[in-house]
């Protein structure tokens, strides 16, 4: 119910810029850690949250991520067009996260020798740079689907795993159940800004671009069917399941992430038609 809310609350957003000229800052009723915000603005605002100055389009939408350990209120500072400033806070809804223990992964992608370890620092940045595009799209406005629809959710987001006995940084993503050789979708349109095969954390990795900072990341992928730089629609084909990188057995990983902060797809809208 509260993605039908909220899709419904994006569907409204998107289709009415007439809205840009309200006088009041609105977001959802409810935050809580790991959740995409979607608000929007009155007309002529600036808004800044956590020391990044957010972007606000046309239609007086913009976005920003609660993180999985995000406090318990936050803050966006707003200047209005009339040159007022304003400190507005916001309450944050606590959650409670599960250990998940994985077993049978490569022990060099657990305790990687420092060859390895190199490799992996290098393939983080390059993910990390892929994900500083910030334009004006708003493919995120008409939500999101499954990667794969009707498959077993076999790990959450916000769950700490410990692999091979040892503890890890904290699940951030989806992960879906299915055999390898599996169709995989784009949750929602986008700019292909990374399509690597052989990762050695993430295997057949694509990260896919959907306007104002926010990125998909699927991997573990046995086939990647798109390249960087590709204009990608909702429900496109972007590759097959599998189990490569740090995989215990096959699955697709769906995460997804503000910039650098991640959150948890699970919340993300769904479209209008869902």
């Amino acid at each position: 119910m509260r993605g039908r809310l909220f899709a419904i609350l994006i569907f409204c957003l998107g289709a009415a810029p007439a809205l840009a000229a309200d006088r009041d800052l609105r977001l959802p009723d409810q935050l809580e850690q790991g959740q995409l915000v979607i608000g929007h603005a009155p007309r002529g605002a600036k808004i800044e949250y956590a020391g990044r100055r957010l972007h606000i389009g046309e239609d007086g939408v913009f976005v920003f991520g609660l993180d999985r350990e995000a406090p318990a209120q936050i803050k966006l500072h707003v200047r209005y067009a009339n040159g007022k400033a304003q400190d507005h806070s916001f309450n944050v809804a606590k959650r409670e996260y599960h250990i998940e223990r994985i077993s049978g992964l490569p022990q060099k992608t657990v305790t990687p020798d420092p060859q390895t370890a190199k490799k992996i620092r290098a393939e983080i940045a390059r993910v990390a740079e892929a994900k500083h595009r910030d334009d004006a799209r708003e493919d995120f406005l008409h939500g999101f689907s499954l990667p794969v629809e009707g498959a077993r959710i076999s790990g959450v987001y916000g769950s700490q795993r410990i692999d091979n006995g040892v503890p890890q940084s904290p699940h951030v993503g989806l992960d879906m159940a299915v055999p390898t050789g599996t169709p995989v979708h784009a949750p929602a349109a986008g700019i292909v800004t990374l399509a690597e095969s052989d990762m050695i954390l993430t295997g057949g990795t694509v990260l896919i671009d959907h306007g104002y900072g926010l990125t998909s990341s699927i991997i573990h992928m046995s086939r990647l069917d798109v390249k960087a730089g590709d204009k990608i629609a909702a429900g496109q084909v972007i590759g097959l399941s599998g189990a490569t990188g740090r995989a215990s057995g096959p699955h697709v990983h769906w995460g997804f992430s503000w910039f650098d902060v991640r959150l948890d797809p699970a919340l993300l809208p769904k479209p209008a038609d869902q």
